[in-house]
């Protein structure tokens, strides 16, 4: 059975890691617009970092030295991230009665994927078996992406039309969004480490990925 070596095995240990930078901007509009926006679509993009080397274990270490670092102190290097922007245009209108509606709430979601890519051309058969290798884990990173963009859909879903009675300012309405925001959030956190623990798994995809770079030469 294929092994990596063994200078390599502490870099086995990585984990593709995501992070999610949320910026929330409420703006307050009087103008006429839709109440659902059918029109929005995300915007998707790689943000590539460059590594050296010639060959699949040359590759792989030099992601493990150039790769992204996350964690508190920015010390962990990782293959890959996921990132994303998310801003929000929302209207408030009082109502006769004293309510407060959320009449629309139009997102504008930025996803970047951060993956490496080799500073030089590769040979054969390395070529090949970065190619299978990078898309598996391009692959895995747009699965984290998925996730995100159902979480806008579910945050717009559940911020059309709110209502909260006795909210003439329209201030306890935000308090109620932040915490259904909140929930959503927490939902699609456990989506993404039931899709890491199984992705990340031994034996799993990103395991074997990694395996057939390394050991492929």
């Amino acid at each position: 059975m294929p092994c990596v070596p063994t200078d390599l095995r502490n870099l086995m240990r990585m984990t593709i890691a995501h992070l999610a930078a949320l910026t929330a901007v409420t703006a307050i509009l009087f103008s006429a617009v839709p109440a659902l926006s059918a029109d929005w679509q995300p915007l998707e993009k790689i943000t590539p970092y460059s590594i050296d080397g010639k060959t699949g274990p040359q590759l792989y270490q030099s992601i493990g030295e150039k790769g992204p670092v996350i964690g508190t102190g920015k010390s962990v290097h990782v293959i890959a991230h996921t990132t994303f922007k998310l801003t929000w245009t929302r209207k408030y209108v009082p109502q006769q009665d004293g309510a407060c509606v959320l009449e629309t709430a139009v997102p504008k979601l930025t996803v970047v994927y951060t993956l490496p890519r080799p500073s030089a051309s590769l040979p054969s058969p390395v070529r090949e078996n970065w190619a299978k290798f990078i898309a598996g884990i391009e692959t895995h990173e747009r699965g984290h992406g998925r996730h995100i963009i159902d979480m806008v859909k579910e945050i717009e879903a559940a911020s059309v039309g709110l209502r909260v009675a006795d909210d003439p300012g329209c201030k306890k309405i935000r308090t109620t969004l932040t915490e259904k925001l909140g929930e959503i959030s927490d939902r699609k956190r456990e989506r993404d480490r039931v899709f890491e623990q199984s992705e990340m798994a031994p034996g799993g995809p990103i395991q074997q990925l990694i395996l057939a770079l390394v050991n492929g030469g």
